[in-house]
């Protein structure tokens, strides 16, 4: 029987910036606490990189590759999994603190779960970002 490799949902997920050195700072701060970190920065200063482990999904912030201003796009959301809810509520603090915007405070969800703990919020360029931890 032949055996069976890990396969990802995702490869990566992109998303915009007007200022990388910002969204840089942001993200290595907000991401800290779920042990997210930086990985990768583009020698030609376009796009930085993050990631929880060698091989598994990744996370950028790029400035847009066609020269058109960034923007949020309508709809979208990036979620991220935490390991606790103290990790929810301290991503989130860390992002309000390194300039994001509050979408949600912390707290129990009971229409996604009886245990389903998030937070939402935007980084500085108005991407929306969300925290979970499904469980007690």
């Amino acid at each position: 029987m032949k055996e069976r490799t890990r396969v990802l949902m995702f490869s990566h997920i992109n998303v915009g910036t007007k200022n990388l050195t910002q969204a840089g700072k942001f993200y290595d701060a907000f991401l800290a606490p779920l042990a997210i970190t930086r990985f990768w920065t583009d020698p030609a200063g376009r796009v930085i990189g993050w990631r929880r482990e060698v091989g598994g999904s990744r996370f950028f912030v790029a400035l847009p590759f066609n020269g058109e201003p960034a923007s949020p796009g309508n709809g979208s959301m990036s979620a991220f999994e935490a390991p606790s809810r103290e990790v929810v509520d301290l991503a989130y603090q860390a992002a309000l603190a390194n300039g994001g915007t509050d979408e949600g405070a912390p707290g129990l969800r009971p229409h996604y779960g009886p245990d389903y703990y998030g937070a939402y919020m935007r980084d500085p360029d108005g991407n929306k970002l969300h925290v979970v931890h499904r469980g007690p």
